[in-house]
């Protein structure tokens, strides 16, 4: 085979790889954007362990409810839904990407989850269902979140 020929299917293979990888990551996209978009349309709704209604919701309950906008289901609690995706370092999180914290006696065992909104100059956002102001944003750098992150991973 000539290099043209061989430079040539390089270039033909290439082209056709790269328009499917950027395909994938919009949809991708979207479709975080349609489960952060769910989930802040809970913003106010009360606490309530166990919650899955507008009527109260725990934290776990919110990104079961925003994850099924798009078809897609997590298990049911904080501790399992820690062992769903791809292990995300704290400093490559991104919107969409879960994150998990130690809020009880136990400092290594999840007991809260939240969803990264947005992260704009190292500010991470999150949102999540505070047992004590129900489903909030907050920042993820904040004293009391930072010591207790425990984990992040990236669903799809």
């Amino acid at each position: 085979m000539s290099i043209r020929r061989l430079v040539f299917f390089c270039i033909i293979i290439s082209t056709f790889t790269s328009c499917g990888a950027a395909k994938k990551a919009r949809i991708r996209e979207q479709k975080i954007n349609k489960v952060i978009s769910t989930a802040r349309s809970y913003i106010g709704t009360p606490y309530k362990w166990g919650g899955t209604t507008r009527g109260g919701m725990d934290c776990s309950g919110l990104l079961c409810n925003s994850f099924q906008a798009v078809k897609y289901t997590l298990p049911r609690t904080s501790a399992d839904q820690s062992k769903v995706g791809e292990k995300v370092k704290r400093d490559k999180v991104q919107p969409g990407d879960l994150v998990f914290f130690a809020t009880g006696k136990k400092k290594r065992k999840v007991t809260h989850v939240g969803m990264v909104t947005s992260v704009r100059r190292g500010k991470v956002m999150f949102i999540h269902s505070s047992s004590s102001l129900g489903v909030v944003e907050s920042d993820m750098n904040s004293t009391y979140y930072k010591k207790r992150f425990r984990g992040a991973r990236r669903p799809f």
